[in-house]
């Protein structure tokens, strides 16, 4: 989609591409709500700050559409597409899933959801250690770095649409 289609396109076309940034009804609204943009970096300021805003419920409900990480997503839908291509660096080594899948029961135990990172370009070791250094956080500190992670997730596949 282009930029002049985003900021043209019924809001009904456009909010299902904006939903599959991140699955928050409020972040998409902001994001339709400020239409026209000038241009990409207009754009992408308006969609940091509503991701910015992002609160526990729009978390929780823009996990249930990630998968574990280490885990393929399945299905051809554009979410799965770009998980699984944001994971493409992840090990595929048996060493490297059995730990991240151990992480991933530790990390759920602990705090009642998936664990999510922004996994770009992150090997699966990076992945590893970030998911065993975030077990040490209380749950507010946790909180804030799950809500930075799908900002930044959100902000990638927005752009990701625009290409």
């Amino acid at each position: 989609m282009k930029l002049e289609e985003l900021n043209t396109l019924p809001a009904a076309d456009v909010r299902p591409h904006l939903l599959a940034c991140a699955d928050v009804p409020a972040w998409a609204d902001a994001v339709l709500a400020g239409r026209p943009y000038a241009d990409s970096d207009a754009l992408e300021a308006v969609a940091d700050r509503a991701a910015r805003a992002f609160t526990p419920a729009d978390v929780d409900r823009a996990l249930a559409a990630h998968p574990r990480i280490g885990e393929r997503a399945k299905g051809a839908g554009t979410e799965a597409a770009w998980s699984r291509a944001e994971q493409a660096a992840v090990s595929r080594d048996t060493d490297t899933e059995r730990a991240l899948a151990d992480g991933n029961r530790a990390y759920e135990d602990r705090f009642g959801r998936v664990f999510l990172i922004c996994a770009t370009g992150l090997s699966g070791e990076e992945i590893l250690k970030s998911l065993r250094s975030r077990l040490e956080h209380d749950d507010a500190a946790e909180l804030s770095v799950v809500a930075d992670e799908l900002r930044k997730i959100a902000l990638l596949r927005l752009r990701k649409v625009l290409d």
